[in-house]
């Protein structure tokens, strides 16, 4: 590696201490220099590189397009570097370090954290953050490593990985059956003898719309509730009590069904398939940390018959 090179890599790990971080001050402490230094070391890297990596106001630190691209770009080599040298010094493992994961709230209560324990028995110098989110967001300027969001991707330079298709299934608890009939067909949702929960969409923040699948047929039925949810959690945990019918991911919802606690709706009509996708900024180099956890996915999602 010539002169040039190294002095380009100086300043890199403040660089993206302050895009964890969000903050010259608090990316100090993380790396035991002053607000001061790290502002200094900044400004070095802007010099050498010669652009503006961020925008700062008193308020937040955001990075510039040119900076994002270059940390797009300069972050998967580092960690290709530091695992390289990893192995060469003999290290315990590959996968190790922080890993921060900004998640769909669902995949994240309901799938992930159930049984993250066995991805942490296997690899204990990996610390992971699990942010559980509404929506996407920046993932580079918010220095995640990953995203895990279900949804179809819209356009960005970030690199997806569809990792499943999950079923939409409409069901109900026994008790509400029992109470208030079991519907034959959707349109009776239509009808005030019947109440659903409705889950916000975060995008719009008006409800997610019904829509039942037949093969190539599609239907949309304005449903009637009085209850709207923005919590996976909440929803599975209104309609179990009885309070209405809900439409849940296939995924997930297995095991409430298979204990007969909840009762599939209009199995003519479940043909709706919703994926999910993991989110990260670069295709050139995978750290092995975020390698690790996609495969910990993957296996969670072969397990389950639903790999996509």
């Amino acid at each position: 590696m010539n002169h040039v090179s190294v002095q380009m890599l100086e300043g890199v790990d403040v660089l993206a201490a302050v895009v964890d971080t969000r903050s010259f001050g608090r990316a100090g402490e993380a790396l035991g220099m002053s607000q001061s230094g790290v502002s200094r070391a900044v400004e070095r890297l802007e010099a050498r590189l010669g652009i503006r990596v961020f925008d700062r106001t008193t308020r937040s630190v955001r990075l510039t397009e040119e900076g994002r691209r270059f940390y797009e770009e300069v972050m998967p080599l580092v960690g290709a570097l530091a695992e390289v040298t990893s192995r060469a010094a003999g290290g315990a493992a590959a996968v190790r370090g922080r890993l921060r994961v900004n998640i769909d709230p669902f995949f994240s209560s309901l799938i992930l954290a159930p049984r993250l324990g066995a991805l942490l028995d296997k690899h204990p110098d990996l610390e992971i953050e699990l942010r559980s989110r509404d929506d996407l967001g920046d993932l580079v300027a918010e220095g995640f490593d990953l995203a895990i969001r279900f949804g179809h991707p819209r356009p960005s330079s970030l690199v997806a990985r569809k990792l499943l298709d999950t079923r939409v299934l409409t069901v109900a608890s026994p008790g509400y059956l029992r109470r208030h009939g079991h519907p034959s067909d959707p349109r009776e949702l239509e009808t005030q003898h019947h109440r659903c929960i409705l889950f916000r969409d975060p995008a719009t923040g008006r409800p997610f719309p019904w829509e039942f699948h037949q093969r190539s047929r599609r239907r949309t039925v304005a449903v009637r509730g009085s209850l709207m949810v923005n919590d996976a959690g909440t929803l599975y945990s209104s309609c179990l009590a009885g309070h209405g019918i809900a439409q849940l991911f296939e995924l997930g919802a297995e095991s409430f069904i298979t204990a007969k606690k909840l009762v599939p709706l209009f199995p003519d009509w479940s043909d709706e398939r919703f994926p999910l996708y993991a989110y990260h900024p670069s295709r050139h180099h995978v750290p092995a940390k975020t390698r690790a956890l996609l495969d910990f996915v993957a296996s969670l999602v072969n397990e389950a018959g639903e790999g996509g």
